[in-house]
């Protein structure tokens, strides 16, 4: 890439320490000669938000940087800043200014993470001071060998009542939270919304997209997972158990409730198909759409989106610029790059993960 203006951005991988183990299937992507499980389980893909981390880690960890031609590395943050509208589009930018409202991640779990659960926004602005929450969605990848029946937990399907939560988390009753909940079935191509406010997790051994609200809020309501235990200020955002009590919705939720069913959008020519993963209908948050192409398609949409290849090869061209697609690629194309033309020999899968439509 020359000059600062680019219509498409490719993204090395960006790995971020977290507090469970994980990313043996992300470093064999990235062609490491002994790929292990560790601490850097995910890859935040056209990142404009910071990983809250330890004190110890980098301010910087979690924002994606962008290589140009001359060797310089600069925050994707800071490129955008120099032209907002291009890169995310007029009308986001009147309503959110620089902020892209997504945080997009390649995730790969080797044991099941912590009970966690997201505050929504109305929360987070009327007591974090923020205007976003984290509601977030999964697109399942793979699942590994070893592991027989996956599974995530939503919920709760049998939810405590707040008094018997404060106890079973006092005591850390795991055996009692993870009993308030159905273990959900999960295979390749399942999509899961899960609004904040509903305690989840996710099961071992798989390898997701996870789309969400571009903000790293989280209450860890166990403290121990993977031989790590949760210093006191990681588990409740910097309060106490009492203001971690007050993110949980408390009703029963059908595990159905967070399956997506996805829906045809249109069709092209060759043959190509673009469905609708995630929309307005189940959340404002962002949309997530999949196309699968035949041949070759040219085709434009409304706003900015991150592109990541799940299958085949391809080449995406937008003018002049041409840009080569393998398993797992990953760019963002801008609001302003217009008519975007992919191609393949052998068939091409792609996901698209756009921000808030309004």
């Amino acid at each position: 890439m020359s000059g600062r203006k680019f219509s498409v951005i490719p993204f090395e991988a960006n790995r971020v320490w977290r507090s469970y183990l994980g990313g043996k299937l992300l470093d064999t992507l990235e062609g490491v000669k002994e790929a292990a499980d560790g601490s850097f389980p995910e890859d935040w893909i056209g990142s404009v938000t910071a990983a809250n981390n330890p004190d110890n880690r980098s301010p910087e960890e979690g924002l994606s940087r962008v290589r140009l031609e001359s060797g310089e590395s600069v925050l994707l943050a800071d490129l955008i800043s120099e032209d907002p509208e291009f890169y995310l589009g007029k009308s986001h930018v009147d309503r959110f200014g620089t902020d892209m409202r997504i945080l997009v991640k390649y995730l790969d779990s080797a044991i099941r993470l912590h009970f966690q659960v997201h505050p929504r926004a109305e929360f987070s602005e009327r007591h974090l001071g923020v205007s976003k929450g984290k509601t977030e969605a999964y697109v399942i990848l793979s699942v590994r060998d070893d592991v027989k029946e996956p599974y995530i937990y939503a919920g709760f399907q049998r939810p405590p009542s707040r008094e018997e939560l404060k106890r079973w988390i006092e005591v850390q009753d795991i055996a009692a939270i993870e009993a308030s909940f159905d273990k959900i079935p999960v295979k390749v191509g399942d999509v899961f919304l899960i609004p904040g406010g509903c305690p989840h997790a996710l099961g071992e051994g798989i390898l997701m997209v996870e789309l969400m609200e571009a903000s790293d809020l989280v209450v860890r309501f166990e403290y121990e997972r993977g031989g790590f235990t949760l210093p006191e200020e990681s588990r409740y955002m910097g309060k106490d158990l009492d203001f971690g009590l007050s993110v949980f919705d408390l009703e029963a939720k059908p595990a159905s409730a967070f399956r997506c069913e996805p829906r045809e959008l249109r069709r092209f020519d060759d043959g190509s198909t673009q469905r609708l993963l995630i929309g307005t209908d189940r959340t404002n948050c962002f949309v997530a759409r999949s196309t699968c192409i035949e041949k070759s398609i040219t085709k434009s949409e409304n706003g900015f989106y991150i592109v990541l290849v799940t299958k085949g090869s391809g080449i995406l061209r937008v003018g002049e610029l041409t840009l080569a697609l393998e398993p797992f690629s990953r760019a963002l194309v801008a609001a302003g790059a217009g008519e975007v033309r992919i191609e393949t020999e052998d068939g091409l899968e792609l996901l698209e993960l756009a921000g808030p439509r309004f």
